[in-house]
């Protein structure tokens, strides 16, 4: 079958058992909400895909994970630079299975790594109460070390002794630096921790994992300069919805000090208008109530009604192209890099915006326990090292330096 564009909706001839539905599967990504330009690309990846399968000799019906695989081999021989993962296909591939056209995807099977690492994660999110990033970045950790147990295709966590923990630390320093081995080692300790509660060893082999060398806040916290700050803002193009969501963001950023996982989870029954109070769901379920400054609260306002799709969801911070969907965490850690490229700026970061809040509350005159509470610490302690960026608090024990008899004022 052979179907050529006559009225400019489509500039390529299509052939093959998905030719009538390219025209189709284009409209449909522009009213989700992707731009012409992606939609135009996704169509010509159908395009291929209906050509490889009249190629091929294969039914849409046949298309199971394999000839996916396959599919995508041809697109990267071919020369292809964009589509060119299973992955960069759900689009389309969903649309496709939505007709009923091509089967559903098969299940991944779990073995026996997934099934500890899921009992894992409920426990580090029930029980500890760790936040989203810091779970998965644990789970990560977990992962490479209960792969490394597995032998013939089985787990045996009872058999499970003190070497095998030192061979593997030691095998992972001579592939990571310091900074990464530092939280795999913290991670090692509380998967064994778990399986220790949890029965599957019996004996808590937490202290024997290795220590890696550093020192308790050694580094010295570094905020954005208000200058900075202010060039990050003035990028936003606030004529455009996105320009509006980025400066909103940002500025929830350096006034408040909200983390980036806080501003993904803010929803609109959290802005309290009249009040002039925002709900903060912070790390372990933490909840707090802030006051919202005048110039944040304008800058959510002008977000919402002239930014922001209309949409069902209640977060507030959507996407603004694709379908309708709420910010991750990782979309809302982009903004301000991106704004520091677009102001030809150092970059940047979350977190250095957030250490620019505390840094600011010192220079004020304020305290480590005022500090602590406007970043939502948990443990005053993770506030002890902006002590080293309290100059008026270190002035009052400075000693002078001291002067070898005979030095003058013009040596």
């Amino acid at each position: 079958m052979v179907k050529a564009a006559t009225d400019g909706r489509y500039p390529v001839r299509v052939s093959g058992p998905l030719a009538g539905l390219v025209h189709e599967f284009r409209l449909e990504l522009i009213h989700q909400g992707f731009t012409l330009r992606t939609a135009q690309g996704h169509a010509y990846v159908l395009t291929h895909l209906s050509r490889w399968l009249e190629e091929e000799g294969v039914a849409p019906a046949e298309l199971g994970a394999e000839r996916i695989a396959a599919f995508v081999a041809a697109r990267r021989a071919g020369g292809c630079r964009r589509w060119r993962t299973v992955g960069s296909l759900r689009p389309m591939l969903g649309y496709l299975r939505g007709l009923g056209l091509v089967p559903a995807e098969e299940p991944r099977a779990l073995g026996p790594v997934d099934a500890v690492l899921e009992r894992y994660r409920r426990w580090l999110e029930r029980e500890r109460r760790l936040g989203e990033q810091t779970a998965d970045l644990r789970l990560h950790w977990a992962a490479k070390f209960l792969i490394a147990q597995v032998e013939g295709g089985r787990l045996e966590l009872n058999r499970i002794a003190p070497q095998a923990v030192t061979a593997f630390v030691l095998e992972m320093s001579q592939h990571y630096a310091t900074s990464s081995m530092k939280p795999l080692t913290s991670g090692l300790r509380s998967l064994l921790r778990f399986l220790f509660a949890a029965g599957d060893i019996d004996r808590d082999l937490s202290p024997v994992v290795p220590s890696v060398a550093g020192w308790q806040l050694s580094g010295i916290p570094v905020g954005a300069d208000d200058e900075a700050v202010t060039t990050l803002l003035a990028s936003c193009d606030r004529s455009t919805a996105i320009g509006r969501r980025d400066f909103a963001v940002l500025l929830l950023m350096a006034r408040l000090g909200l983390r980036a996982v806080e501003v993904a989870r803010l929803r609109l029954d959290d802005i309290d208008w009249r009040g002039g109070e925002l709900t903060v769901r912070g790390k372990g379920g933490r909840i707090d109530r802030m006051p919202l400054p005048s110039d944040v609260g304008g800058a959510l306002a002008d977000w919402l009604r002239n930014g922001r799709r209309p949409s069902t969801l209640r977060e507030v911070f959507t996407r603004t192209i694709g379908p309708d969907a709420p910010m991750k965490r990782q979309s809302i850690v982009t903004v301000p890099r991106h704004a520091s490229l677009r102001a030809g700026i150092a970059m940047v970061g979350a977190h250095r915006l957030r250490h620019r809040v505390a840094c600011r509350v010192l220079a004020d005159g304020g305290s480590l326990a005022e500090v602590a509470e406007l970043l939502r610490h948990n443990d005053h302690a993770s506030s002890a090292i902006y002590a080293k960026v309290d100059l008026t608090a270190l002035a009052a024990v400075v000693r002078p330096w001291p002067m070898a008899v005979g030095d003058d004022d013009t040596a």
